[in-house]
């Protein structure tokens, strides 16, 4: 009898509906702007190839709090992740900072080279430290954007710098530089400009649309400063709850939409710069010889701060190597 039943109830089993999973996510991207639409857009797509059984809800314009507040509500379960930049989760995994480290890279096809041989090790130690993430979108590099010119180390001497909380690794960077790093979370640099309470801010043209920063400094010094990026992570143990076939499919649209994030924010953000220039910032060229000084001085900071602890020191000398590596093949290309 209790042989018939078998086939009966495993039919009843797998007949019943697959646990439900609603993923709240925290973002600072404004509504209306074409991130959120695009994040919106993957969301839906989700729910219907899982039929509901996965449903991203997005909380935009930064209305969740910094990043602090959005991990701690992800810690008791209010939110299942957020969108971040590196620093916001340094110290769950410090190597995320790596790609940011101040001027190790010239230019974004650089680091593409080095991203393409490191990005998955960076996603798998995410991950290992308890967020699911889905790729990592460039956001350019970051340039110095002040209320008076920047030519040289001189010119940046005493200025208030803008630093994220949590980033360690820009508040020593700026302090190399003589400048007098202000820590302040994203949502409330915009009022830091506005009161006087910063002078510089470093980020990368698209951003400072965006956040409507632009409207507060008057120059824009365009250097390779410091390379960004940003990501979503999701709490790992809520994120496997999901059925498996269902997390296949949160991570097959969520890297397509990350993947486009990357090759689009590049073309945006030189269109930014463009658009910054075009609403009257005027843009200022740093002197070559101070260039290589400030280089100099920020490559030994990044080596200090390897060797006291703050990420994988043997990591970053692989992407010294890789980024030589580039050089390298490209002075041969180039016929240098």
């Amino acid at each position: 009898m209790m042989r018939k039943l078998i086939p009966i109830i495993l039919a009843l089993i797998f007949s019943l509906p697959a646990h439900a999973v609603t993923l709240k996510i925290a973002t600072v991207t404004p509504e209306g702007s074409q991130w959120m639409k695009d994040m919106r857009s993957s969301a839906k797509e989700i729910k219907e190839r899982t039929e509901g059984r996965v449903t991203i809800k997005y909380y935009g314009g930064g209305i969740k709090g910094d990043d602090k507040k959005v991990l701690g509500q992800i810690r008791i379960r209010q939110l299942q992740g957020g969108a971040f930049t590196p620093s916001a989760l340094s110290s769950q995994y410090s190597d995320l900072n790596l790609y940011g480290m101040p001027l190790i890279f010239n230019s974004d096809d650089e680091a593409a080279y080095v991203r393409s041989r490191l990005d998955e090790r960076l996603r798998q130690g995410l991950e290992d430290a308890g967020f699911v993430n889905f790729g990592f979108a460039a956001g350019g590099f970051a340039n110095i954007m002040s209320g008076t010119p920047v030519r040289s180390l001189e010119d940046l001497k005493g200025k208030r710098v803008w630093v994220p909380e949590g980033d360690s690794i820009s508040y020593a960077s700026m302090q190399a530089l003589s400048l007098s790093p202000v820590t302040l979370p994203l949502t409330d640099v915009l009022t830091g400009l506005q009161t006087g309470l910063i002078d510089i801010v470093l980020i990368p043209p698209v951003v400072a649309l965006i956040m409507q920063w632009h409207t507060k400094v008057k120059y824009v010094t365009r250097v390779p400063l410091v390379y960004t990026y940003g990501f979503m992570a999701v709490d790992k143990k809520t994120f496997e709850k999901i059925s498996l076939a269902d997390q296949a499919v949160v991570r097959e649209v969520m890297d397509n939409t990350y993947r486009n994030f990357n090759d689009v924010n590049l073309l945006d953000n030189e269109g930014a710069y463009e658009a910054l220039v075009n609403s009257g910032i005027e843009p200022v060229e740093f002197d070559r010889e101070e260039f290589e000084k400030t280089r100099e001085l920020l490559l030994a900071s990044n080596r200090k701060l390897g060797e006291q602890g703050e990420f994988t020191l043997e990591l970053y000398d692989e992407i010294i190597r890789y980024v030589e590596e580039y050089r390298s093949e490209q002075s041969v290309a180039d016929g240098g």
